[in-house]
């Protein structure tokens, strides 16, 4: 190889983002000392063989050796920029190589980002092998008359990496260029870039802007970054435009409502992947933002008022309400609120103009919402309350209770009450009548009467009342009110009647009456007579308990006397069949005979004696009066008529005492007649008085 050739060096910057680093090689020294070189128009730092040289990365440390083994201690370490060379038939400038068998190896560590899909290229004459990572990935290894050339799609892991290409010049020309570039093809690149790090915030409240910065990220490929923006609960939010920015930096102009928001930075390559979001950064603005305008401002009149309503707003803490007569003002402040609405004194039947906006708790007014009144009453007062009546057959009476709200002020004012009737149970407003109310009727402020003449009888009727302002403004209906109006038919006879006798008397039963007015039944008990006719003894030996409503016992001594029964239903208003009536039924029953088979003569004249069958138990009180007789007597004794063994069995061990004026028998049952004898008993066990009685303990039903 001769050295006539010459080597030629261009100075061109590094390009990490590129389709190419294919360039003239520049070197770098890591020495003071430099080097001009007038014939190559380039600049070579280089440093002698036994200094040592880093190169920071991602620059070439490039090593010359004399021989082609790459061994021995390089003539010349120097820093590239690239591996392009043309050394011609001669050795590399810059330093004495022989002009055959002259090689040099170059490499570099580097941190590749997220890596992916990359393409090494490699054109040189005579050998070169690439290694990545200590693997051989190009190995053009001959001594060639042309130059060979090998291209090698790989994807590097993400991360760092060493890249090692050695180079070999045996005879002839000499040239050498390698590159390793990124493929951006959105087919081929499918990796991600790596979230950007070290993200900082800094927020300026004189400004009132947020600065962002964050480390560069080391992917070739790298196309730009976005910049997201949220609060804590909403969703992510691109602040940093439609561009990429290109620079690892960014001032947001965050709202400033005294939130604390959100960031987040992420890298995008040139295949249009972004990466995911950087470790979140927060910055918290000062609040000089009032609330946004209220929303659904409306304005109701009524009468000589206005009432305004509108959406509450989030961060308001009130709202100042104006009004003007004029749509461009001046307008008036009326006032303040703290509530979505406000009442205000307005003119009727005159145009006002309103406005409404929030203002913070630092004081920060928010935008107007407007809204124009014409001072025409459209609100209805609020409906009747209480409805209740008073039916008989002739008339119903309907009372209510007047609405509340400003019905004073609009009775005063001329206001008044309609009523209203429709058939059956419910309000139909389709079928509705207007009730005209009769005299004895009355109408106020605080409620009213309507007395109702026109009303169908005997039958379901349904009203509901309505107030109506002096504008004409009609309220809702008040709550239904069903009515049964009256009548003076009476109910029809009651069947089903049944008379079972029993120990404590008649009990009489029936079944419910069909119709729908029936208030009570009366049950009659009679004697037939000799003739054939009944002699109706009245109502008032029967009693009802409360466990049936459709029973009563009848009562008396059950002697084994027959007699004869009838249930009449009594509605309402009073109508009721007489038990004489043709179409009432009536039922023949003869009583139990549950008396004593022994009789006790009645011979008490000691005092005054009483007995009772109480909801617990029979008792008898008595006194002994009779002062040189009671003196006698040492004690007294309880019978009680056992029907089983037909005699009067002692209700108690011994004689009650002396003084004894009472006893209770705690072992009666109801639903039985009791028959019982109070002995007054002497010393020598002679009987000074007797009192016979007997106890119906009833059970009612």
């Amino acid at each position: 190889m001769s050295h006539t050739g010459v080597t030629r060096f261009t100075c061109l910057p590094l390009v990490q983002k590129g389709p190419s680093l294919l360039m003239t090689r520049t070197q770098l020294s890591a020495l003071a000392a430099t080097a001009a070189l007038a014939t190559t128009g380039g600049l070579i730092n280089a440093a002698p063989a036994s200094a040592a040289v880093t190169c920071a990365s991602p620059v070439w440390k490039a090593q010359y050796f004399g021989n082609s083994t790459f061994s021995g201690t390089p003539k010349l370490t120097v820093c590239d920029s690239a591996i392009s060379e043309n050394y011609g038939y001669g050795d590399p400038a810059g330093v004495t190589l022989p002009k055959d068998n002259f090689s040099v190896r170059w490499s570099l560590t580097r941190d590749f980002g997220s890596g992916g899909p990359f393409r090494l290229s490699a054109a040189t004459q005579d050998g070169m092998r690439v290694h990545v990572d200590g693997v051989r990935k190009i190995d053009l290894w001959k001594n060639v008359s042309t130059t060979a050339r090998k291209t090698v799609d790989l994807t590097l892991p993400a991360g760092k990496h060493t890249i090692r290409v050695d180079y070999v010049a045996w005879t002839g020309v000499a040239n050498a260029a390698f590159t390793y570039t990124p493929r951006t093809e959105a087919a081929v690149d499918t990796v991600r870039p790596l979230a950007p790090t070290g993200l900082t915030a800094a927020y300026g409240r004189d400004t009132a802007r947020t600065t962002l910065r964050w480390a560069a990220n080391k992917e070739m490929d790298l196309a730009g970054y976005r910049v997201y923006r949220r609060l804590s609960a909403t969703s992510w939010a691109k602040v940093s435009g439609t561009s990429l920015l290109t620079t690892p930096s960014f001032v947001d102009a965050s709202p400033a409502t005294g939130q604390t928001f959100l960031y987040e930075v992420r890298a995008v390559d040139k295949a249009g992947r972004e990466s995911t979001g950087s470790p979140d950064v927060t910055a918290t603005t000062v609040d000089r933002t009032g609330p946004v305008a209220p929303t659904g401002l409306t304005v109701v009149s009524d009468a000589w008022w206005a009432a305004l309503s509108w959406q509450a707003v989030t961060d308001a803490a009130k709202y100042e309400v104006y009004a003007s007569p004029e749509a461009v003002g001046p307008f008036t402040l009326l006032g303040t609120t703290t509530t979505a609405s406000y009442r205000t004194d307005a003119p009727p039947n005159a145009l006002r103009y309103y406005r409404v906006r929030g203002v913070d708790a630092l004081g920060n007014p928010g935008a107007y919402a407007t809204v124009t009144g014409d001072g025409v009453d459209r609100t209805p007062p609020e409906a009747p309350t209480g409805l209740n009546s008073y039916a008989v057959p002739a008339s119903t009476s309907v009372n209510w209770t007047a609405p509340g709200g400003r019905w004073v002020e609009d009775w005063d004012n001329g206001g008044h009450y309609r009523v209203y009737r429709s058939p059956g149970k419910t309000f139909d407003p389709a079928a509705r009548t207007a009730v005209a109310c009769a005299e004895g009727s009355d109408e106020a402020g605080n409620g009213g009467r309507c007395v109702d003449l026109g009303m169908p009888v005997n039958t379901y009727v349904t009203y509901a009342v309505t107030a109506v302002d002096p504008d004409g403004n009609e309220s809702a209906y008040s709550a239904p009110l069903v009515v049964r109006t009256g009548d003076t038919v009476a109910p029809g006879p009651v069947s089903g009647v049944k008379v079972t006798p029993r120990a404590d008397g008649m009990l009489v039963s029936w079944a419910a009456s069909p119709e729908d007015d029936i208030d009570e039944y009366v049950v009659w008990a009679g004697v037939r007579q000799a003739d054939g006719t009944v002699k109706w003894l009245g109502p008032d030996t029967c009693a009802e308990g409360t466990s049936n409503p459709l029973a009563i016992l009848c009562g008396g001594l059950p002697d084994g006397e027959t007699r004869v029964y009838a249930v009449m239903a009594k509605d309402r208003w009073g109508n009721t069949l007489h038990p004489s009536d043709p179409k009432v039924t009536v039922v023949e029953a003869t009583e139990l005979d549950v008396r004593p088979s022994v009789t006790v003569t009645r011979d008490w004249n000691l005092g005054r004696l009483s007995h009772n069958a109480t909801a617990t138990r029979p008792s008898v009180d008595w006194q002994c009066t009779d002062t040189a007789r009671c003196a006698t007597v040492t004690g007294y004794r309880v019978s009680r008529w056992n029907p089983v063994t037909e005699a009067y069995e002692t209700q108690h061990d011994g004689l009650l005492p002396a003084d004894a004026r009472t006893w209770a028998d705690t072992t009666a049952t109801k639903g039985n007649t009791y028959f019982y004898t109070l002995e007054a008993v002497t010393a020598d066990g002679a009987v000074v008085g007797t009192y016979p009685w007997y106890t119906i303990f009833q059970d009612r039903v």
